[in-house]
């Protein structure tokens, strides 16, 4: 009996241990192309449930393009959760070009995926064709016109002091244009979150929305107030950003959490409580406030 205790521990031990194992896997559905032509780049990750996954970066890739993005697919079961998305890419250098290891975030780990390689050629000219000689230069022959030239001149006179006289009408008619007054980083990011607030995105289910709002006003705000960068920096990116700014730890640590919720909503398809989504409002909201007091 004791051995068939000891048989099902270890039994689930390793059940235990598989379901923790963190996998990243990259791969093309073809390693050569022509110039122009479209690859097809998978990205799978599976990861214990319950652990914060950010997403790989995706903003460039030496020698190549991005063509489409196609959304993050995730499963969940017992073994655990699995996330894939497929990325149509090209390249218009021609060589062998190497897709680097991209890398991704589970829990506090970094994960890489494995590099891959691609050919990129032109097609093969057909040296068995003939080639074909540039054609001449050929002589239209002149002919008489008669009183056209002038009949088109005239025309177009008459149509040049038509236009004239029209832009001088509308020009003493048209009502003055009313200066619109620019408003200061902070009170542009207080209105934007109103407008936000009023729309009531999450009641109508649209939390990924909501949360894109949140996200971009204070990217905004801080580009406008602090200068920085952050429309082209991502949200760990800016979270080390923001750190220089010597904020209190507690208060830093709640803000980087309402970034990090953020992509978790827009890249894992996490759905927060109404609670939570009060409380990041609230959250960047009192950011705006403090980050406005920076002189």
């Amino acid at each position: 009996m004791v051995r068939y205790i000891i048989a099902g521990i270890c039994l689930l031990s390793c059940t235990l241990g598989t379901n923790a194992q963190v996998l990243v896997k990259a791969y093309i559905d073809r390693d050569k192309i022509l110039v122009g032509e479209d690859i097809i780049l998978t990205l799978d990750v599976r990861a214990p449930l319950g652990q914060p996954v950010t997403w790989f970066n995706l903003d460039t890739l030496p020698h190549f393009e991005f063509i489409d993005k196609g959304k993050i697919d995730t499963v969940e079961g017992v073994d655990g959760k699995k996330w894939q998305q497929q990325l149509t890419i090209t390249s218009y250098d021609s060589g062998y070009w190497q897709i680097p290891a991209l890398s991704l975030k589970v829990g506090d780990k970094t994960y890489y995926a494995d590099s891959l390689g691609v050919q990129v050629g032109y097609s093969n000219a057909d040296l068995s064709q003939d080639y074909k000689d540039i054609k001449e230069i050929e002589n239209v022959p002149d002919t008489e016109t008669g009183y056209i030239p002038w009949i088109i001149g005239a025309a177009t006179l008459v149509a040049i002091a038509l236009l004239f006289w029209l832009f001088r009408k509308k020009k003493k008619t048209a009502a003055p244009v009313p200066v619109a007054i620019a408003l200061t980083p902070f009170d542009e990011a207080i209105q934007a979150l109103e407008a936000l607030r009023k729309k009531d995105l999450p009641g109508k289910g649209q939390i990924k929305h909501y949360y894109t709002g949140l996200n971009d006003i204070l990217r905004v705000f801080v580009r406008r107030k602090l200068n920085i960068a952050s429309l082209e920096k991502t949200n760990e990116e800016l979270i080390s950003e923001l750190k220089k700014q010597r904020l209190h730890e507690d208060y830093f640590r709640e803000l980087a959490n309402a970034l990090r919720m953020a992509d978790f909503v827009k890249f894992a398809r996490y759905e927060p409580g109404a609670e939570d989504n009060a409380k990041n409002y609230a959250i960047i909201e009192s950011a705006i406030k403090t980050l406005n007091n920076i002189p």
